[in-house]
């Protein structure tokens, strides 16, 4: 196989593996095999034009031609000439898929399940990818350009993806475009020739050269790179909604969770946390004509496994287009229409836009964000409620228990009651528990809302239940019959278990997640709801009537809590009378007055200090701005701070002892006789050393040049001409050239010279002389500190270089090449 050719399937090969990251999308390898059969066939076809010695714009056609027949065999709109060939109908079909894809792009989340829209974008991409990647690779021999179009299939699952891209697909792709570069290169190689050393041997072409092996090395330490940093980049909580989105679910559809969906969102994860935290953190502002508001909604967990409820994702359509109407019984019950405003705070940051059940209409919103009228939530897959403001209506049904009793039993065929009433497996002993509870309960009712009735008021504080969120562990094996053994709780066991025992009954329920009430300001209408009113509760289905709440959690002790006449405060002490007008959300027993930042009885040790709530917290981005800043300037002082330190060590004052009292005696003529080295003169030796050290860095800092080759007398006289010194700065630097010289040169060292005072002196000379920004940066940026790093880094580098070298040197003598050549 010739030259060309190889490269050709080396730059396809690398094309595929460019392409790895797409894995994170989609739910299954359809689209892997699809990329496959179409980078072959633009790959075979580039390889036969080149058999023909075609030109590079042949080439280019021919790798076009076969990536549209391809296309148009994988994606048939049935219309195409001779079941191949595309026709004017096959090019309309693709206009639709390209609109399906779009319109799946805003509808699905991650991962993707395997649409026709989707799959013939990938495969459309993949495939021009790859005609780029071969035009450049092998047309135009500059491989590292095709870097470039390889790197645009990898940005397409970093810019959708909902949390950071794994690593092992982003190696594969750097190993891919690597390996393209390393077959170019071989290739240049050969053609030249062959490769021979000095003395005349032949060098196989995969033999290493140092130029080689530094670029191996560089892209190795790249790669390496590239992976570790972005790992090693701390990132900041968002809190509440950040610890909510925690995987466990999965999915086609995306919801609420951060940058993820409700089909990866854990809503019960961290809402105990949120209820024990003594921080009141506002999160909404609600405006609303309603006199009687119930509870906002912005996510559902409908999936019972196990473990308990569990959410899955939404579908529906954009939420700025038409709602369908919702199913609230119009000609049953009483109801009325009414809008409300909600203005979200920056702390709020979950992919959801909370609203009240039965929303007719959304405004103010973009085509990012959709209504599921299933769920009766709106979520995005890419976008966060922070500082969003938006407006909506919406229908409240006044609910009776009369109404409710009249509603029609489900069919067992329903898909609603099939779907909304499975329950997992539990052991014998389990399931026979759940049952007993529920015979006990329903055995003597005649009628769907009568079994929740009954259900819904086992939880009534007189049944031994209280509130708490410090919950207790048992011994069950079950946490749901754990919760109905301690009878102790918050909302989320409340709501869960309630949930569960109607599922037992054999009626459809399922668990909402959102905000109770809140408290109401002084502007009329208006409501404040924090961290402390997220809340939980059960919503059962009656037929005519759709989702109908029931709050089994004590009201008394929850911040904000709203009662209806068909699910009334059970452990009120007064009962709602007769002759009560129904409404869907007034409490049947006032809750005690509580602050927004309370919950009603909670525990003295669950409040904050002094049992009142915390003040709002105020945005954390100033502290972190301010924690930044500090961290910041404490960095950019580290320059100056090491360089005043070592000033202040070198500029210490130097012996002054004679050299007759240091190391030598004399005798009558005052002579000195040298009697050997003593730590005074070698401390005196180091002295002159360090000042010299001190001088020369000092010039550094100053912008003087510096000549290692130089004389410490020469270096003098050249400071002195260069830089005009005062005759004191003059006269410190010869003290200063002359200690360094007998420090050097002499038996005995130069003492009794005031070296730091010379090197003080020289400083302010060449201060006097310096302009204003090389003051500036000789004290806070000091270029010898930089150099000193500098150097140290290369030294540090080539040792790690030369080790390596001396590895791969052993790794050489143990070549199998080298140990049978040794052998003949």
């Amino acid at each position: 196989m010739s030259g060309r050719r190889r490269l050709g399937l080396v730059a396809a090969a690398a094309t595929m593996m460019a392409a790895a990251p797409i894995s994170t999308i989609y739910a299954s390898w359809t689209w892997l095999i699809q990329c496959v059969v179409a980078v072959g066939v633009v790959c075979g076809a580039a390889t036969a034009a080149r058999s023909l010695r075609a030109p590079v714009w042949v080439q280019a056609l021919a790798m076009a031609a076969g990536l549209l027949l391809i296309t148009t065999w994988m994606f048939r709109s049935g219309d195409e000439f001779l079941g191949l060939l595309p026709s004017p109908e096959t090019f309309a079909h693709f206009g639709a898929l390209s609109g399906q894809a779009v319109e799946d792009m805003r509808g699905y989340g991650i991962p993707v399940p395997d649409r026709d829209g989707l799959l013939f974008f990938t495969v459309l991409g993949v495939g021009g990818v790859a005609i780029v990647v071969d035009l450049l690779t092998v047309g135009l021999r500059r491989p590292a350009l095709a870097g470039l179009p390889m790197l645009a299939i990898y940005s397409v699952p970093v810019a959708i993806y909902p949390d950071s891209v794994p690593t092992l697909p982003f190696v594969i792709g750097a190993v891919g475009y690597l390996w393209l570069l390393v077959a170019d290169n071989v290739e240049r190689v050969r053609r030249f020739g062959r490769r021979f050393t000095g003395d005349g041997r032949d060098v196989d072409v995969w033999a290493p050269s140092p130029l080689a092996a530094a670029g191996r090395r560089l892209a190795v330490v790249g790669v390496v790179a590239a992976v570790a940093i972005p790992l090693a980049v701390p990132t900041f909580s968002g809190g509440l909604l950040t610890r909510l989105t925690q995987t466990t679910g999965a999915g086609p559809g995306n919801g609420p969770g951060g940058a993820g969906g409700a089909g990866k969102v854990d809503l019960f994860s961290a809402l105990s946390g949120q209820l024990q935290s003594t921080e009141t953190v506002p999160y909404l502002t609600v405006t609303t004509n309603d006199p009687n508001p119930y509870y906002l909604r912005f996510g559902v967990a409908d999936n019972l496994t196990p473990e308990g409820f569990r959410n899955q994702a939404p579908n529906g359509r954009p939420a700025n287009t038409e709602i369908q109407a919702p199913q609230v019984a119009s000609s049953r019950l009483p109801q009325n229409t009414y809008s409300a405003r909600i203005k979200v705070s920056e702390r709020f940051e979950m992919p959801m836009l909370p609203v009240y059940a039965n929303t007719t209409a959304v405004a103010d919103v973009d085509s990012a964000w959709f209504y599921d009228p299933s769920l009766q939530i709106v979520y995005s897959n890419r976008r966060t409620a922070e500082d969003a403001e938006y407006s909506f209506t919406y229908i409240s049904a006044e609910y009776t228990a009369d109404a409710l009793r009249r509603a029609p039993d489900l069919a067992p065929e329903s898909t609603v009651r099939q779907q909304y009433t499975q329950r997992p497996d539990l052991t014998a002993e389990q399931q026979a528990a759940v049952e007993r509870i529920v015979d006990d309960r329903t055995g003597n009712t005649t009628n769907q809302y009568d079994a929740v009735r009954a259900l819904y008021e086992y939880f009534a504080k007189e049944n031994g239940f209280t509130y708490s969120v410090q919950t207790k562990t048992g011994s069950t094996g079950s946490d749901l019959l754990d919760f109905l053994t301690n009878k102790t709780g918050y909302c989320q066991q409340y709501a869960t278990a309630l949930a569960w025992l109607v599922r037992q009954a054999g009626i459809p329920a399922r668990v909402a997640f959102g905000f109770t009430r809140g408290a109401e300001s002084a502007e009329p209408g208006t409501y404040t709801l924090t961290n402390q009113n997220l809340h939980a509760w059960t919503e059962v289905y009656f037929e005519g009537f759709g989702w109908v709440p029931f709050d089994a959690t004590p009201a008394s002790d929850v911040a904000g809590a709203a009662r209806g006449d068909w699910a009334p405060d059970v452990d009120a002490t007064e009962t709602p009378t007769a002759s009560a007008a129904p409404t869907t959300s007034t409490s049947a027993g006032p809750a005690p007055s509580t602050a927004p930042g309370e919950r009603g009885d909670r525990e003295t040790d669950e409040l904050p200090i002094g049992g009142a709530p915390s003040a709002p917290a105020g945005p954390r981005w100033p502290w972190y701005l301010a924690a930044a800043t500090i961290v910041l300037l404490a960095l950019l002082a580290v320059p100056a701070v090491l360089r005043s330190a070592t000033r202040r060590r070198r500029s210490a004052p130097a012996s002054v002892a004679s050299v007759a009292a240091a190391g030598g005696a004399g005798d009558e003529t005052g002579r000195m006789t040298i009697l050997g080295p003593s730590p005074e003169l070698e401390k005196s030796r180091r002295d002159a050393h360090a000042a010299w050290a001190e001088m020369l860095d000092t010039m550094i800092d100053f912008r003087v040049e510096v000549n290692p080759a130089e004389t410490p007398r020469n270096t003098v006289d050249r400071l002195t001409r260069s830089e005009s010194l005062s005759p004191e700065a003059a006269s410190a630097a010869a003290v200063l050239g002359s200690a360094e010289e007998h420090a050097r040169y002499a038996r005995t060292p130069l003492t009794g010279s005031d070296l730091g005072g010379a090197l003080a002196q020289l400083r302010q000379g060449l201060s006097v002389h310096a302009g204003r920004r090389t003051r500036l940066r000789a004290a806070l940026m000091p270029p010898s500190v930089l150099r000193h790093w500098k150097t140290a880094i290369g030294d540090r580098y080539a040792a790690v270089v030369g080790l390596f070298g001396r590895w791969r040197d052993a790794a050489l003598r143990l070549s199998p090449r080298r140990l049978l050549a040794r052998s003949r």
